[in-house]
């Protein structure tokens, strides 16, 4: 199954026997402005209009626990995760379509999320809701309850150690832009720079001007690239487990299966123990 779809064919399946649920999950990593503007409201948002039936998801409240020692955006509460679901109207059995304002991020967290716990059939929208052509609604949905009840897979999931041992052993990309992963520049986390053995793979690169996924060959050829094959086993953290999701989501349409480390940076660097690289070197 493919891990997007397209607007055209997200409209087309709408009107189809089993129409998938639909999740808004519009975020950006946004602070308030010294001129007083207040930082992004997702649910606002939505609220000024979404796609029919869409429910929206908070990111930083039902797809990721509080900040603190795992890092920005933690493992959600599975219990929490999977009533949010629920309350959305997500079943083992329907199919399920994740969209945000189109940057991709936030739908890949939702995705990622999902397959993990054991969905069946999830996908983005490719290109989020700039790329939807039909009609917004502002009325907000009041779906049937769900069934789905998340379970955890065994594999998929990296913590800290493992994902130091994946970039001696096989491949970690990291998805934060290049002067992040040099150590140039460090706008949000305590030290800059990036953990050993790890591969510079700005997330932004997997995308077109138009914020669509680039050809299934084209990424199959940009991740060849970076030292990534079929038989080596794949990574990728980011900041806080969000923008690595969508590398994730970009190595899935690739047709290459990946781990996500969720910690990512933000819990990496919070421990002085751990050693840190600078420069445009992976080691």
């Amino acid at each position: 199954m493919n891990a997007i779809i397209s607007a055209s064919d997200l409209a087309h399946a709408l009107t189809g026997p089993t129409p998938p649920v639909l999740l808004d999950v519009r975020w950006q990593l946004t602070a308030a402005k010294a001129s007083g503007e207040p930082p992004f409201d997702g649910r606002a948002a939505y609220e000024a209009g979404h796609l029919p039936g869409a429910v929206y998801v908070d990111l930083d409240r039902e797809l990721a626990s509080a900040p603190g020692a795992g890092g920005r955006h933690p493992l959600p509460d599975l219990a929490r995760f999977g009533a949010a679901m629920r309350r959305a109207g997500v079943s083992s059995r329907t199919p399920v379509v994740v969209y945000d304002g189109g940057q991709g991020w936030a739908a890949a967290r939702a995705w990622w999320l999902l397959r993990w716990t054991g969905h069946p059939d999830v996908r983005v929208l490719d290109g989020g809701l700039p790329a939807w052509e039909g009609p917004l609604e502002t009325a907000v949905p009041a779906p049937a309850e769900g069934d789905f009840a998340p379970e955890p897979g065994a594999a998929g999931l990296l913590d800290a150690d493992a994902a130091a041992e994946l970039a001696r052993s096989g491949v970690l990309l990291d998805a934060r832009a290049g002067e992040r992963y040099r150590g140039e520049v460090e706008p949000i986390d305590p030290v800059a720079g990036h953990i050993p053995g790890a591969v510079s793979a700005p997330t932004t690169e997997n995308v077109g001007a138009d914020g669509r996924f680039l050809p299934a060959d084209e990424l199959r050829e940009r991740f060849k690239n970076l030292g990534v094959s079929q038989s080596s086993p794949v990574g990728v953290y980011c900041g806080s487990g969000v923008s690595a999701a969508h590398q994730v989501l970009a190595l899935a349409v690739a047709g290459i299966p990946a781990h996500l480390y969720v910690g990512s940076w933000s819990e990496w660097s919070a421990d002085p123990a751990r050693p840190v690289a600078v420069g445009p070197d992976p080691q």
